[in-house]
């Protein structure tokens, strides 16, 4: 809107950058252009006031398809006035020259206009489309349509209009009728949810029959380790009781030999001893036997080697032959 000041009899307007003003004195144009600042006298004095700047119109129409099913188009169309001083012959922008404020309503008419045209070509196409057509393709379809009709339309063009673009946001069935079409894609979804938590679930059973299995097999393991260990220790006992009684058998061998040996010593010492003794027995008695009966006996006597004599009983065999070794002693 732009700025009015006023000082008695004249007044000063002051637009913005993104307004086209457009000052008529007398009929005659005294200034057209945006962003103007200038003093005019309100008497002889039409200002038009022309937004240049990019405008958007919001669109929300239904539609029938094909196959008779209502559908809700919602778009945007972005437009802009190119020719100014055509706009302002063809729709009335002008504004008072006390408040600055549009006496009609242009961006309204320029609104109804642009929905009327948007709707008309948008209809057309949504004619020609099944419902699942237009809900599938429809976006894509009315964009393009709506766009291209909007820009060659000749009622625009005259006006001074031009259409930047054209944006669909949703194409929309009845509530019931989305609900039944959203139903079998429900359905798959559902079933695909329900497989992945049967998936979930067998991948879950697998895993902890594996980890049975892992534990028996661990268990089996532990067993056989167990069972390995015992035999093992077994046959540890079994060797120490074999390597011992071994030992032993070797030691009783070696002592029975140590035995036997000090045994066969003491028999050799023994029977040299007593070969020794029997030998000087042996001597003694041959010494003995060159002696006669008297030295013999007087040796006896000399060593004490004859028993004690209680009673001493002579007899002729025994004094003959001392008598005999006595007389022959004297006649020598």
């Amino acid at each position: 809107m732009a700025d009015i000041t006023r000082f008695r009899f004249i007044s000063h307007l002051r637009a913005n950058p993104t307004t086209h003003v457009r000052h008529l004195r007398n009929g005659k144009v005294a200034h057209d252009g945006a962003g103007q600042a200038f003093w005019f006298r309100a008497l002889n004095s039409s200002l038009s006031e022309i937004p240049i700047d990019d405008r958007e119109q919001p669109l929300l129409f239904h539609g029938r398809t094909q196959d008779f099913q209502d559908v809700a188009v919602q778009a945007t169309v972005t437009y802009r006035v190119t020719d100014p001083a055509l706009a302002s012959t063809r729709l009335d922008f002008g504004i008072d020259p006390d408040t600055g404020l549009w006496r009609a309503t242009p961006l309204e008419q320029l609104g109804g206009l642009l929905t009327e045209l948007a709707q008309q070509t948008a209809l057309d196409l949504l004619a020609r489309m099944t419902l699942t057509e237009a809900l599938s393709e429809g976006m894509t379809a009315l964009r393009q349509a709506v766009g291209t009709g909007l820009r060659e339309d000749q009622r625009l063009t005259g006006i001074g209009i031009g259409v930047e673009d054209v944006r669909v946001v949703a194409v929309r069935a009845e509530r019931d009728v989305e609900k039944a079409l959203q139903t079998p894609t429900r359905e798959m979804v559902q079933q695909a949810a329900d497989k992945a938590t049967y998936e979930r679930r067998a991948m879950a059973v697998e895993r902890e029959r594996s980890i049975a299995e892992n534990e028996l097999q661990n268990q089996i393991e532990l067993a056989r380790r167990e069972e390995q260990l015992v035999n093992q220790r077994g046959q540890n006992e079994r060797m120490r009781a074999t390597e011992a009684a071994a030992a032993g058998q070797i030691e009783t061998q070696a002592a029975a030999s140590r035995q036997r040996a000090m045994a066969e010593a003491e028999a050799d010492a023994k029977r040299v001893v007593g070969a020794a003794e029997a030998a000087a027995e042996k001597a003694l008695l041959d010494a003995y036997a060159e002696l006669d009966q008297g030295t013999i006996l007087a040796m006896a006597i000399k060593q004490g080697a004859l028993p004690e004599i209680g009673t001493l009983n002579l007899t002729p065999d025994l004094l003959t032959p001392l008598l005999t070794k006595l007389t022959a002693g004297e006649q020598s």
